[in-house]
């Protein structure tokens, strides 16, 4: 296939070069020489030479193209590194879609988009445009800043071309966790490995947390912090003190936090079981419901509002990630599925209620699983069903609502009550 228009000042013939063979193996033996010539490749010799504190090490990359739970996860790893490298220039590369989360942190000194997404086609076509794009990122802004060291701080499969972007970087030292970490990494991300200098090849179950910041101990740094936090601009705040009290919401209302969707259908809990969780709540408690939700949401939140009467505040697809962050730093409790809202929750040190698809008796290694993906360091009950439902197993495999249907209302409303019983006087009980 023809490359043309390539982007002023990058090498024509890598440009070809990278049309010829897409896989990572490919494109690590094509690439080596243009960057060998470029610059920015150590010798075979001093690979293992590297070091975190090294007088080398000025400017880091992080490549981050992940979703909103798994930014904010990553966010105690970026302090840290921050921490250690106070000196050091940090860019951190993201999807465009939680660009508006970490636009203020004051860990990086600069970020940067990239989109993965390409018009469908054909596998090995949807790969060349993706390498496409990244060698035009990596030609109009990463190669003229010479990084040293380039970090992909994903433990699990990599889907979002995270691994050949930092390759494309230039970056002479690339870390990232090793293809061989867990089962499936190593069929989807076969060859992975060859992109990078240094793979970590840890593969033991722990929080995401956890695995992101074993980057820092693994680059020899020291990790003194794991809290989450986020970043908030007065604009933020003040939009969600308007937008409440433009609804009549008081300053000593009990206000609760709805998140009724998520990334896959079988992470949604149905919507009809959020209403009469929502009417039990206002009834019992004379609760407000602030419901939250992203693009794509809207429906779901309309929906939502319309069964749980005026009294319920819907702001789905209605504010920006940050907003919404600002919105939940003013409920005092959190219910809802395991998605990116939970973990924003989670950040604002919110009490959680998370409703999961996973099954109590299920993989701990799956992607659903709370012991991977759990709110982190905050108070929280996680609810689960009790057994998978046929034909689940090891995690729930539906594309809509199925094994989260063993989460019932009557247990989510015992949790709330755990939750709300030390602050909150009962009143008109059911």
């Amino acid at each position: 296939m023809k490359i043309a228009n390539y982007p002023k000042g990058t090498s024509a013939s890598l440009w070809r070069l990278v049309s010829i063979g897409t896989s990572p193996r490919s494109v690590h033996l094509l690439g080596e020489p243009f960057f060998l010539l470029l610059g920015s490749r150590h010798s075979e010799g001093s690979i293992n030479d590297f070091k975190l504190y090294s007088s080398e090490t000025k400017k880091i990359l992080i490549v981050r193209l992940d979703e909103i739970g798994d930014i904010v996860l990553t966010i105690p790893f970026i302090r840290e590194l921050r921490r250690n490298l106070p000196d050091a220039w940090i860019t951190l590369i993201v999807k465009p879609e939680v660009y508006n989360l970490v636009e203020l942190c004051p860990y990086v000194n600069d970020v940067q988009i990239f989109d993965k997404n390409v018009p469908r086609s054909r596998p090995e076509t949807v790969q060349l445009h993706r390498h496409v794009r990244a060698i035009r990122l990596a030609s109009k802004y990463l190669w003229s800043k010479k990084f040293d060291l380039a970090i992909v701080p994903r433990w699990d499969a990599d889907y979002y071309h995270a691994t050949f972007l930092s390759y494309f970087s230039g970056a002479p030292w690339r870390v990232g966790y090793s293809e061989t970490v867990i089962a499936h990494k190593k069929e989807i991300n076969k060859d992975y490995d060859s992109l990078l200098t240094h793979a970590i090849k840890d593969g033991t179950l722990k929080h995401e947390v956890e695995h992101n910041l074993d980057v820092i101990r693994f680059l020899g740094g020291q990790v003194l912090d794991d809290r989450l936090e986020l970043w908030l601009s007065e604009g933020d705040m003040a939009f969600a003190k308007d937008l409440l009290r433009g609804h009549g919401a008081k300053s000593n209302d009990l206000l609760i936090a709805f998140a009724p969707g998520a990334g896959a259908g079988k992470r949604m809990w149905p919507i009809n079981r959020f209403a009469q969780l929502g009417s039990w709540l206002q009834n019992a408690y004379r609760a407000r419901i602030l419901i939250i939700g992203g693009p794509g949401e809207e429906a779901l939140g309309h929906e939502l509002k319309q069964l749980l009467g005026s009294n319920a505040v819907n702001t789905a697809d209605q504010t920006t990630l940050r907003e919404a962050a600002a919105l939940l730093s003013h409920c005092q409790l959190f219910i809802g599925n395991d998605a990116g809202p939970m973990h924003m929750a989670a950040a604002v040190n919110m009490p959680i209620i998370e409703i999961s698809c996973h099954p109590r008796t299920g993989s701990p290694y799956s992607a659903n699983s709370p012991k991977r993906f759990g709110p982190w360091k905050t108070i929280s009950t996680i609810l689960q069903p009790d057994f998978p439902q046929p034909p689940c197993t090891d995690e729930c495999i539906a594309d809509h609502p199925h094994c989260i249907l063993g989460v019932t209302v009557e247990r989510v409303k015992r949790a709330a009550e755990k939750h709300l019983k030390s602050t909150i006087t009962k009143e008109n009980p059911t």
